[in-house]
């Protein structure tokens, strides 16, 4: 089988690329698929932190249109970086280090807004788990504004250990949750600091929300509940921007 528009189609096409290193975004493997071939590739997956579904037959057949021996591949159209470049390169840079974390973002659409408001308001680069989130594609890098072909992203197989790396280096990690005591506007963000954005249905997961060292709730004054995800990102992004101007002058 061969690769063909951003896809890689069969079994031994797969092992190749990623033998030869090829940036995987997703695989789909027909649902049923057996065979040790099969369970070979789906433990060297799991190895690598690689995320990967069981999907009908007739999406595969829609996608390949040959035989695709039970296995469609997405090639990422970006090159994945690690959480220690993205946090070598907060570091260095200019002005206070920032990095956005994102725990289930799933909504392409959310994803490529929320990028958009980290690059402009000078994030380092983005961390998202490799299960669980939304993909970098063409609808995401739009919402972007091209800011996904620019800023680091970084894919973890959990997002626990990119927070303890973080920590490790000095990080504070910051969070909004509804029913924190304190408001987003008392969170202190003149120091390096990741924000962690939870999901569009659930917000941040209980695993994750024990490691924040700081938890705000924005102040709403209408009738509805929350705001969406990438709203919500923005206001806390340049919250951080705005606490940091007087340090950023100084530079």
């Amino acid at each position: 089988m061969e690769e063909k528009k951003g896809l890689i189609i069969g079994m031994r096409a797969l092992d190749e690329a990623l033998e030869s290193g090829k940036e995987i975004e997703k695989i789909l493997f027909k649902a049923g698929l057996e065979g040790v071939q099969f369970r070979q590739l789906c433990d060297k997956l799991r190895t690598m932190g690689i995320p990967y579904q069981f999907v009908p037959v007739e999406k595969l057949n829609y996608l390949s249109k040959g035989n695709h021996q039970g296995v469609v591949a997405k090639i990422s159209v970006i090159e994945y970086v690690s959480v220690e470049k993205i946090i070598d390169k907060a570091l260095s840079g200019e002005g206070i280090p920032l990095v956005v974390l994102l725990d289930g973002v799933s909504d392409v659409r959310n994803f490529g807004a929320i990028a958009r408001s980290a690059e402009c308001s000078g994030a380092a680069g983005i961390i998202l788990p490799a299960k669980g989130g939304a993909a970098i594609n063409t609808d995401s890098i739009k919402s972007s504004a091209g800011a996904l072909l620019r800023l680091p992203v970084a894919r973890v197989t959990n997002l626990r250990i990119a927070i303890y790396l973080l920590k490790e280096s000095g990080f504070m990690i910051a969070g909004a949750d509804e029913k924190a005591e304190q408001s987003i506007y008392d969170v202190d963000f003149r120091k390096p600091c990741a924000v962690v954005m939870g999901s569009e249905d659930k917000g941040i997961s209980d695993s994750v929300k024990t490691l924040l060292d700081q938890k705000g709730r924005i102040p709403l004054l209408g009738n509805i509940g929350s705001l969406n995800v990438s709203a919500a990102a923005a206001v806390i992004l340049f919250e951080a921007v705005r606490q940091r101007g007087a340090e950023i002058q100084n530079k």
